[in-house]
Parts: structure tokens; C-alpha cells; sequence
């Protein structure tokens, strides 16, 4: 067929052929799910040969696909041919088995290593375990001791406050003049690697919450019996040096921590409270099945209602992902606040939607407790969901009734009361709170009173101290250790797991008496995940193999792939602090974002999920063994691409704690090397190829920085790391005891090893001669190698190969795999008279000795591009070599189009298998090279994935870090604020009146909800990194399909449409691909996205009704006949201090933004 000049909507000349045609193009879908994608005719490419060969007009045709195969076979015989010449997988296989005295051959036993690591893990863990029991029993003796004081001072305690050194570096804090009555210790700290941070060893630190009043007598009680705890702990760690923090947290809401550091607070408001951390909410209580309803009858409005809806994400917070939830609201009738109709595991992304949720509980209607209760019961007794069966209680929020609504208890929960009742009364108001005490007392619940935005965080969290009451009871056999999942420590140790234990009240009032039912609090020992990394087989296993751990919920313990971003974020853990004026922080007060979420991270997430991985996570949820070998998609390190890999997965339980391991290895790394390089002469001489004076001649290394010995200094500049660790080879021998001999053997071997490559095969070749910019190989043992040696100026690649996208990926495809550079690496213009860009091609050498199989090592060379897309030009054309003249095809003759000749109206393109642009014919497209095609051409690229050659995966990233979305209108300040007359300031009685209560709570409303005063643009933008916080990514990739290895087709777009042909490239990752250049734009379509977006991740109201499988602790303290419900109910007071209200009153007066005070006195209740 000819193809003159087109203009848009212009009929094609020739004979009119039947045409295939479509109705309009279906949308792009995910090739994971839904119906298949429509096809192509059959048909059509029948019509191809005849359409295409059809005469006309102008001298040129479009190839056909035997034309097109024939410059495929070109490419293949070229690319083939580079890396058998400079590629040297055969020589190195030679120089391998000629060095085969230098090495032994090893095998990795799945089984043996994985018990073995579990073992070792165990026994680290076994070691904590005894110290806690320790902790635990002395601190139940030393309070049962003690006699408690009510006339004791605070000049009377003397203890190091870990935040008297931020308080006294403001001027302006009331602590100031209350550590001049030295009750406060100045210390001394020297750094400590271990802790990442300042410690003393001789004492133990104190933090207690902002909100709590430091002279309280129960708060000067808790600290006089708890420093015994210091010789405890220092008999610990004496015990056991590798001990981290020693932690006891209080039901008082202190926490006492060795060895002392400062308090890492933050700049702004320090909103701590040990009660509200993971660990401790694990520790103090059986797993929980929780109804929150909340009363949203009309009386219910104004700041009333802003306090419930801050105290359901408060009451929230104080859930595990152990326990089950759901929200509802209720006036005459009853409903779900969000989507979730049933109870719902309290994990991070449900909370969220709770708490998004509440922000839109309007006030309406009349109070029906009996429609909330009724709702709740039901929610209770619904036993065809996955819950907790444990605990289970509703909380109700209201601001007062008079119905006691008895017969709904009646009929629901008497006379067994296995639900307890809990009631809040909320707000300022005259109603008679006796019915909602009577509900508490007569349900085995509490009552309590939320009158001021300062009640709230305290009487949100105090439930658990009923909640733990079985517990106390239950004496010895509630004394079990529980490990949590991870998290991020609160004083900089990264991420941790907390062994827990609870310590229970011994005291007696008399002779006879009752038992005390009180829990005093939680004995924490952390230990450091890179602690239980240590254990675990690092370069064994090669560069893809690896250890991995979860949960009874299937969470990740150990797993590559747990990275969270959420250090250094906001809250305390960096430091900085969380900037308030964000949307997210607004919507539930005193809410920091990440320091205090555990790190969820589940077992599916953070692989590709398979029903295959569904069954594995079972097993080991249910404590089994087991060992599967499966197929399966992998990402690779860059996140770029998709590979269909082959894995042998094994698992054992992890004895005596919740967690269970498993071991994934591919079959490539079964064995591995071991060098054995015991000739001191022969280190001697592979040492120096390391040194930089050998590097001219022998090319550039990089060694992988590795833990190669105790002293040596690590650094992220390699350069800076070899020259640390030719110093150190200088003073100690690779048999040194305070080095790892079997990655240093195998670093010089493979030095060695390299240099015989650009020996035997590089020195002697002109890189030039075949347009490429370098030669390399990257081994197991650690050595990248880089020739020449100027090539490793513009070397970009990861200098460990175990971290490196390229090497990972060649050794789970046969072939040669391209890597085209990334569009980070083209930000600036294209440089291409310098040949400064490349296109790496690389394949693994894979070694047979003696029947046993292993790939240790990849090599590759690196392509000058410009010249490569010359020479691409000519491979895919008429002419037979460079040199050859261009065919010219005369105005009588016959010819096809060919992609150097005729590149105005074909295009001719190389596209590797994560659908990325690696050559082009198009001169104008080289600075594109490593986009995704769609981007380049959204048309052609669309086709592909209609016709299969592409499959498309998406995931989600549950790890990422995001600015915030810029915010909408966050709405005014608070109306209606009681301004006082000069009378008013100057009446004493006034300060007293509920009026000044009310003001007061509304400023400090103000305080924490910064941005309703003042908005701090300049903090905001000084401080991007305090800005940002922990969200969802949606990661979407291109993998290759089930399409035939050749293919012909017609892109339909009515009267303009466009024919190519896609080819397969043997032994590759690329696509060759051939198509007719759009000119028109009835072709446009719409663009395949492969970027990372943004995401609310996947509907959470959709995956609650298919939850992933996991299991609670196997035992549940929620009933005791003994227990004694009598303490049922009390209010909360929190009368403000004069001296605070008195200032903030007149920063009102001013018109000055408030600023937050450091604490608010509370009067907390006596505890015996």
C-alpha cells in the first residue's frame, strides 16, 4: 500500500479493502482484576499482507512483518555479539573454575538456617524476658512497701526530670521557679552508639505528661517509690550489657526509663503520655470489642460537640490493632458514623476513617438512649464477623439524660453483665448526672465528666484501669510477657518491639480485706530491630534472597521491604515539631501524627500479594511449619519494574513469642562461595588491584560498604569508604578477630577475580570500535568493577551489588537486561557530544560445579547512546552495514520504508519490559530515552497494552511520607467568645464563675487548634520536613504479557488510522516496535499513568467486608467473680491554675497569639 503525504480525516489512496473496525476504545483497566480486555480482531492481521502491499502513488510501503522480523534477528545478532566480545560471561566462568582451589562451594539448608535464626531469636528474646521479670516483681514489692505520704513535698523528691532542661531553657515556664527547689538533678551524659544517643548510667530519668500537675501527692508518691527501681536496673544491665531502654510506665501517666537521656521534646506542645503508647496499651489490657456511641440530639452543639468529637479520636487512639471498633451516632435513631456496619479491627487506616468521619456528626433531633444501646448490643452479639472476644464495652458520649433505659440492660446484658458500660458526661451543663452513673455502676463500667477540653485526654484512657482489674485478679496467670508489633521508639532508638508486662497492685488495706484490683502499670524492655537483624544471614543468601517475620496479624517484623517514613517526620521522634496548623491535625486535638501509630505494615503489603503468599501468612500466623516453592511478581529495588521469579519460601514459629520467621530463597542461591584464601601472598597481591594507584590500568572499583570490621568508619562517599578501609588493611589481616572473615576473603577474591577479567578480556579490546561507554562486573563478594577507569565518573549505580536494581534483576532473568537511564539522570540538557549518557546492558554469569548451579556474579557493558541510535537506525533498515550507501527507491519501483531512510513517517522504537523508552529513530525523542512511552507517544503505547504485550500491576506503598494537601477553608476562630468588661477582670468572684471556665477552655481550644489565632507561615516553610506526614502511594508498573512474540495490528481511529508491528527481542527485555508516525489527532488516547500518585489507598469500606486473616493472643482476662465494681464513677476536676488564666486572659486583652503553657494542673484521683 502507498502512503503519500495524509492530511487529518484524508481517505487512504488504493483499493477500497474491508477495514476492521471497533465501536468506541474501552477504558484502560487493571489487568489484575475485572473482565479480560477486548482484543483485537483475529482476523486482522490477515488483512495486513494484502493492504500493505497494495500499489499506489509513492514509491514506499509499510514493511512488511518479515522485514520486520529480519531487523529484529539483526538487533539480536548485534546485541549478542557486544556482550559475548566485551561482556565476558564465558571467561569468567573460565577464570572461576581456573581459581577453584580459592574457593569452596556452600549450601544454604532452608530448614536448618531458618530453625537456627528462630533459636537465636528466641534466646534474645528469652534474655529480655528475665530481666522484665525481674523489673516486674521488684516493682510490686517496692510499692507494696511503701508507705504512702500526704503531706509530701515536692522539695522532698529529688529525681532527674527529663525535661527540666528544655523548661529551663524557657524563660517564660513555670518550671522555671519549681526547679529552684532543686527536687530537680543536673546531669552529665556521654554519647552512646548503642542508644543513639546521650545516656547516664548511674541514674534513671523521669518524663511526665504535660497535662499532669508535677506536685500532685499521688505523682510525688509514685516517684518516691519508684526510684528503688534504679539499683533494679542497673543490675540488669550489669547482667546484660546489650540491655536498651528499661522502662516502667505508670497508671499515673509517669514514666520512669533507664538509663537517663533528655526528653526529646518538641519546640511546641510535648503531648507524651506513656498510657497512649502501643506498648503500653498491649501491656495493661485484654484485647477489646468497643461500640462508641455518641449523643447527637439538639441539646448537644457548639464546643459541646467539638469536645465529643475530639474524645472519640482520642478514645480511638487508645486502641491496638488487637482490638475491634465502631462508631455511631444517635438521637431518636441510631447509625454508623462512617461506612463500616459492623465492628472493625482498630488499625491505623480504619481509625482513620472513624475519625474523618466524626467531623461530620451534626446536632439534631431529641435523645433516645435506647436506639444508641440497642445498636450497640446488637453490634456486640454479632458473631458472624472476625473480632477480638474478649473485652467488650460501649462508651457513650452525651452531655446529660434522664433515661436509664433498664430494660434494654435487662434484655441485653443482665444478669451476666459480660458488656461493660462506660459514660461521658461532656460539657458544661445543670443536668442530673445520676442516670448516667447509675448505667456505669450497674454494668461493671466507670463514669466520668469531660467538662474542658483538658479532661479529655486523661478520661479517654482511664478505662483501662477497669479494664485490668481481671487482670490484677487473675495474679500469677496474667503475668505473661507479650512482645508488640514495631514501632518507632519515642527517644530516637528507630524502630523497636517492646517486650511487656503488667505490674499489679499488692497492697491490702487491712487484714481480710479485699485484694487490691489495681493495676500500677506496664514493665517495658525495648529491643532494636537491627538487633534481631544481627541474627539473621546477611550475604549467604545472595542478593535477592532474605529473612522475614510477622505477627499474629500478619504484620512484618523482618522484611526488606519495611522502610517507614516516619522518623524525623513530626511528634517527637525527630525532634521537629508537627506543624498545627495542618488539616489533618485539626481534625482531632492533641493528635501528633506518627510517633505513636505502630508500624502496620502487613505481610501482603509488602509483597506483591498472591493466593500462594494468602496460604503462607496462614500457616505462619497459626504457628506451623512448612516450605512452598512457588512462581510469583516481584518489584524490583527501583520500583520500575515487574518480574515473574521463581521462590522457595520456608517457615518455622518463633518459640515462646507471637511471632513466626520464614526464609525466601531463589533457587539460583541454594549455594554459594566461600573463599579460602589462606596464601598470605597471594591477599597481598589481590589487595593492591584494590589499590586507587592500580585503578588506570586495571579500572575502577567500588567496594561495597560493608561491615567489614569493628573499627572500620563508615562514610557514603565510596571513595572516602575505600580509602578507610585500605587503612585499616594496613594495620590488621583479613584472619583479624575483629573482622568478618568471610566477606573480606571474599572481597579480595573477587578483586582478584575481576582483574583477571580485564586481563583476559577488556585491556586489549577498543571499547570505541563497538560505540560503548564501559565495561563492568559486580560480584557477590562486594566488587564493582569499572572500565575504563574515567567510565567511573559518570558511574551512578549503587556501589552494593546487593542494592543495585541492575544486578538484582539480572540475576532473576536470563539474557540481557537494558536499564536506560532515568529521567532524574536527564534533568539537564543532553550532553551527547561528550557521551555522558549510557544504556546499561547486563546478564549474570551463571557457574556449574560439580551439578550444583549459582550465579555469582553479573557483567555487562555500557551503550553510548547517541551512537547506539545511529547504529539502531541502521540495523533496522535496507542497508546491510554503516558504510553501505542508503537505498533509493525510484518513482516505478516497489519499496518498504525502513527506520533510517524513511524516520519522517515511520517510527521505530526500542521499549523494555517496564514499557520505558531505551532507542529511538527519532533524533528528537533521545532526550527521552527512560521516560514511559506513553508519555512519549500515549497512542502507540495504549495499543500495546490493549493487545497484550503489556500487563499492568498496581500497589500501594503504605510506607511513604507526603507534604500535606494543600488546606481548603478551615473555618473562623471561635464565635462568641465572653469578652469581660474592666468590672468583670476586676471582681474575684468573676474568676470563679463558669464563664471564666469556659473562656479558659475555649483559649486553651485555641492554643492546640494553632491556626484558629495565627497561622505560622514562616515556621511552615522553614520547616518542610515538620510539614510532612505518613500517607498512601499508589505505584503502578508494566510488565511483559501473553502476547505472541511478533505481532501485527492496526491502531483503528476511523478514517486516520496507523499500522505497526511489535517484535519480541530473544534473550532480552526489550520490544521492538514499528509503527506509522501519528498525524492525526482523531489518534489521540487517553495516557497510560506508570508514576507514583497520591492515594487514599483502597476502599476501606470494601476490604473490611473480606479481612485478612490473623488471630489475638491466645488468653483474654475479662472476667473475675471476685472483682469489686463499687468504684464506678467520680468527675473529673480540673480547676486552672490563676497565674495561667490570669496570663492568658490578658494576651486575649492584647490581641497577642497565645502560647501554649507547658502544663495544665490536674488533681488526679488517690490511688492507695
Amino acid at each position: 500500500m502507498a502512503v503519500p503525504a495524509r492530511t487529518c480525516g484524508a481517505s487512504r489512496p488504493g483499493p477500497a479493502l474491508p477495514r476492521p473496525r471497533r465501536g468506541p476504545r474501552p477504558a484502560v483497566r487493571s489487568a489484575a482484576s475485572g473482565p479480560p480486555r477486548p482484543r483485537w480482531p483475529l482476523w486482522a492481521p490477515l488483512l495486513l499482507p494484502p493492504l500493505l502491499a497494495a500499489a499506489g502513488a509513492s514509491a514506499y510501503s509499510f514493511p512488511q512483518q518479515q522485514t520486520v522480523q529480519h531487523w529484529a534477528r539483526r538487533l539480536e545478532q548485534e546485541i549478542d555479539g557486544v556482550m559475548r566480545i566485551f561482556g565476558g560471561v564465558q571467561q569468567l566462568q573460565e577464570i572461576y573454575k581456573d581459581n577453584r582451589n580459592l574457593f569452596e562451594v556452600q549450601e544454604n539448608e532452608p530448614q536448618k538456617l531458618v530453625e537456627k535464626v528462630a533459636g537465636d531469636i528466641e534466646s534474645l528474646l528469652d534474655r529480655k524476658v528475665q530481666a522484665l521479670k525481674r523489673l516486674a516483681d521488684a516493682a510490686e514489692n517496692f510499692q507494696k512497701a511503701h508507705r504512702w505520704q500526704d503531706n509530701i513535698k515536692e522539695e522532698d523528691i529529688v529525681y532527674y526530670d527529663a525535661k527540666a532542661d528544655a523548661e529551663l531553657d524557657d524563660p517564660e515556664s513555670e518550671d522555671v521557679e519549681r526547679a529552684s527547689k532543686a527536687s530537680t538533678l543536673r546531669l552529665d551524659f556521654i554519647e552512646d552508639s548503642s542508644f543513639k544517643n546521650k545516656v547516664n548510667y548511674s541514674y534513671t530519668a523521669v518524663q511526665i505528661p504535660t497535662d499532669i500537675y508535677k506536685g500532685s501527692t499521688i505523682i510525688l508518691n509514685e516517684l518516691n517509690w519508684t526510684e528503688a527501681l534504679e539499683n533494679v536496673f542497673t543490675e540488669n544491665r550489669r547482667q546484660d550489657p546489650t540491655l536498651l531502654w528499661q522502662v516502667f510506665g505508670s497508671a499515673t501517666g509517669v514514666t520512669r526509663y533507664y538509663p537517663a537521656t533528655p526528653w526529646r521534646a518538641p519546640k511546641k506542645i510535648d503531648l507524651y503520655d506513656v498510657r497512649r503508647r502501643p506498648w503500653y496499651i498491649q501491656g495493661a489490657s485484654s484485647p477489646k470489642d468497643m461500640v462508641i456511641i455518641v449523643d447527637v440530639s439538639g441539646s448537644v452543639s457548639g464546643l459541646t460537640l467539638k469536645l465529643m468529637k475530639t474524645s472519640v479520636c482520642e478514645m480511638l487512639d487508645t486502641l491496638s490493632d488487637d482490638d475491634y471498633v465502631n462508631v455511631a451516632s444517635f438521637n431518636e435513631k441510631a447509625q454508623p458514623v462512617s461506612c463500616f456496619t459492623h465492628l472493625v479491627q482498630a488499625n491505623v487506616r480504619n481509625k482513620k476513617v472513624f475519625k474523618e468521619a466524626v467531623q461530620g456528626m451534626v446536632a439534631k433531633g431529641t435523645t433516645g438512649y435506647k436506639a444508641g444501646f440497642e445498636y450497640a448490643f446488637d453490634q456486640l452479639q454479632n458473631s458472624n464477623i472476625t473480632r477480638a472476644n474478649c473485652n467488650k464495652m460501649i462508651m457513650m458520649f452525651t452531655d446529660g439524660g434522664e433515661d436509664r433505659v433498664q430494660d434494654v440492660f435487662e434484655k441485653y446484658n443482665w444478669p451476666n453483665r459480660t458488656v461493660r458500660v462506660f459514660t461521658f458526661s461532656v460539657g458544661q451543663h445543670n443536668y442530673d448526672v445520676t442516670p448516667l452513673q447509675w448505667m456505669a455502676c450497674a454494668n461493671k463500667g466507670y463514669y466520668f465528666e469531660i467538662p474542658s477540653i483538658g479532661a479529655i485526654r486523661i478520661n479517654t484512657q482511664e478505662y483501662l484501669d477497669v479494664l485490668g482489674r481481671p487482670m490484677v485478679l487473675a495474679g500469677k496467670e496474667a503475668k505473661q510477657v507479650q512482645w508488640t508489633n514495631v514501632y518507632e521508639d519515642a527517644l530516637g532508638l528507630g524502630l523497636v518491639v517492646t517486650g511487656t508486662l503488667p505490674v499489679f497492685n499488692l497492697t491490702q488495706d487491712g487484714p481480710g480485706a479485699k485484694k487490691n484490683q489495681l493495676i500500677l502499670g506496664v514493665m517495658g524492655i525495648d529491643v532494636a530491630l537491627n538487633d534481631i537483624k544481627r541474627l539473621t544471614p546477611n550475604y549467604t543468601l545472595g542478593a535477592n534472597g532474605y529473612v522475614f517475620a510477622i505477627d499474629l496479624n500478619g504484620y512484618v517484623l523482618l522484611h526488606p521491604n519495611l522502610k517507614p517514613q516516619v522518623s524525623q517526620v513530626g511528634g517527637l521522634e525527630g525532634g521537629k515539631p508537627y506543624e498545627m496548623g495542618t488539616p489533618d491535625f485539626l481534625r482531632c486535638l492533641l493528635q501528633t501524627t506518627n510517633f505513636r501509630e505502630p508500624v502496620t505494615l502487613d505481610f501482603l503489603d509488602a509483597e506483591l500479594e498472591d493466593e500462594n503468599k494468602e496460604e503462607i501468612r496462614r500457616s505462619m500466623i497459626d504457628g506451623n511449619k512448612g516450605h512452598k516453592q512457588i512462581r510469583t511478581l516481584l518489584k524490583s529495588l527501583d520500583e520500575r519494574y515487574i518480574d515473574e521469579v521463581k521462590r522457595n519460601y520456608t517457615w518455622v514459629p518463633i518459640r515462646s513469642t507471637n511471632y513466626s520467621l520464614g526464609l525466601v530463597l531463589p533457587p539460583y542461591s541454594t549455594f554459594y562461595l566461600q573463599a579460602n584464601l589462606s596464601d598470605q601472598i597471594l591477599q597481598v597481591k589481590y589487595f593492591e588491584f584494590l589499590l586507587p594507584s592500580s585503578f588506570e590500568s586495571e579500572g575502577h572499583v567500588f567496594i561495597a560498604p560493608r561491615e567489614y570490621c569493628k573499627d572500620l568508619n563508615a562514610s557514603d562517599n565510596n571513595t572516602e569508604f575505600l580509602k578507610n578501609f585500605i587503612e585499616l588493611m594496613e594495620k590488621v589481616t583479613p584472619d583479624s578477630k575483629q573482622c568478618n572473615n568471610f566477606l573480606l576473603h571474599n572481597l579480595i577474591l573477587d578483586t582478584g577475580i575481576t582483574q583477571q577479567l580485564v586481563e583476559r578480556v577488556w585491556r586489549d579490546q577498543d571499547l570505541n570500535t563497538y560505540s560503548l561507554l564501559a565495561v563492568f562486573a559486580a560480584t557477590d563478594g562486594g566488587i564493582t568493577r569499572v572500565f575504563p577507569n574515567k567510565a567511573a565518573e559518570d558511574w551512578t549505580e549503587n556501589p552494593e551489588p546487593f542494592n543495585a536494581s541492575f544486578y538484582r534483576r539480572s540475576l532473576d532473568n536470563r539474557g540481557y537486561v537494558f536499564k536506560p537511564p532515568t529521567q532524574e539522570a536527564l534533568l539537564r540538557p543532553l550532553e551527547l557530544e561528550n557521551d555522558t549518557v549510557g544504556i546499561l546492558v547486563s546478564t549474570a554469569v551463571e557457574l556449574s560445579l560439580g551439578g550444583r548451579t549459582l550465579r555469582p556474579a553479573v557483567v555487562g557493558v555500557k551503550l553510548d547512546l547517541e551512537a547506539w541510535a545511529e547504529k539502531f537506525k541502521v540495523l533496522a533498515s535496507n542497508r546491510t552495514h554503516q558504510d553501505q550507501p542508503q537505498k533509493q527507491c525510484g518513482p516505478n519501483s516497489h519499496c518498504e520504508m525502513d527506520c533510517e531512510v524513511n524516520n519522517e513517517d515511520l517510527l521505530c522504537v526500542l521499549i523494555d519490559d517496564g514499557g520505558f523508552l531505551v532507542l529511538s529513530n527519532q533524533n528528537h525523542q533521545w532526550d527521552q530515552v527512560g521516560r514511559f512511552f506513553s508519555e512519549v507517544d500515549a497512542n502507540l503505547m495504549l495499543a500495546l497494552y490493549n493487545n497484550s504485550f503489556y500487563t499492568r500491576k498496581e500497589s500501594y506503598d503504605y510506607q511513604a511520607a507526603c507534604a500535606p494537601q494543600p488546606p481548603g477553608n478551615l473555618g473562623a476562630a471561635p464565635r462568641g467568645i465572653f469578652v469581660p468588661t474592666i468590672a468583670d477582670f476586676l471582681n474575684l468572684a468573676w474568676w470563679t464563675s463558669a464563664a471564666a471556665w469556659s473562656l479558659f477552655q475555649q483559649l486553651l481550644y485555641g492554643l492546640i487548634y494553632h491556626s484558629w489565632f495565627q497561622a505560622d507561615p514562616a515556621e511552615a516553610e522553614g520547616n518542610p520536613e515538620a510539614r510532612e506526614s505518613s500517607c498512601v502511594m499508589k505505584q503502578t508498573q508494566y510488565y511483559f504479557g501473553s502476547a505472541n512474540a511478533s505481532y501485527n495490528a492496526i491502531i483503528d481511529c476511523g478514517n486516520c488510522s496507523r499500522l505497526f508491528h511489535a517484535q519480541r527481542l530473544t534473550h532480552t527485555n526489550l520490544l521492538f516496535v514499528v509503527a506509522e508516525k501519528p498525524l492525526c489527532s482523531q489518534c489521540e488516547a487517553g495516557r497510560l499513568l506508570q508514576k507514583e500518585t497520591r492515594s487514599d489507598g483502597p476502599e476501606q469500606c470494601e476490604l473490611v467486608q473480606r479481612p485478612r486473616y490473623r488471630r489475638g493472643p491466645h488468653i483474654c482476662f475479662d472476667y473475675n467473680a471476685t472483682e469489686d465494681t463499687s468504684d464506678c464513677g467520680r468527675g473529673a476536676s480540673f480547676p486552672p491554675s490563676l497565674g495561667v488564666l490570669v496570663s492568658l486572659q490578658l494576651l486575649l486583652l492584647l490581641g497577642l497569639p497565645p502560647r501554649p503553657q507547658p502544663q495544665v494542673h490536674a488533681h488526679a484521683s488517690h490511688r492507695p
